[in-house]
């Protein structure tokens, strides 16, 4: 069983929105996935497939499998640090905005046969 990993940090996208676009991919075969964040209306799918396209290519060059062979093992969208912002409001108020980020994490498995 190999494994190949790629990690994108501190994505300016908040933690719920992108994992509506990792639901899509998950599980599905490498090219099959490609096409789903590839026509897919939501920002975070052109933000995952960059990652996904990532561990591909972590995959064919350091464990010399075909990407007709790879498989997505496991997709994970982590909370990243918060930006904190203010914005006023009025009468002198003002409202917390939180900038929220996102951390990527794609695991492909290549399969055997």
């Amino acid at each position: 069983m190999q494994l190949a990993k790629a990690c994108t940090r501190y994505v300016r996208i908040s933690p719920r929105k992108a994992r509506y676009a990792a639901a899509l991919i998950r599980g599905l075969h490498v090219d099959k996935a490609t096409y789903q964040l590839l026509y897919s209306k939501l920002r975070g799918g052109r933000l995952l497939k960059k990652t996904l396209d990532s561990a591909v290519a972590n995959a064919e060059t350091q464990l010399d499998v075909r990407r007709e062979s790879l498989k997505v093992h496991e997709v994970r969208v982590d909370p990243g640090p918060i930006l904190r912002r203010a914005k006023a409001r009025s009468k002198g108020s003002s409202v917390p905005v939180n900038k929220r980020t996102s951390h990527f994490t794609i695991v492909l498995i290549a399969e055997q046969g």
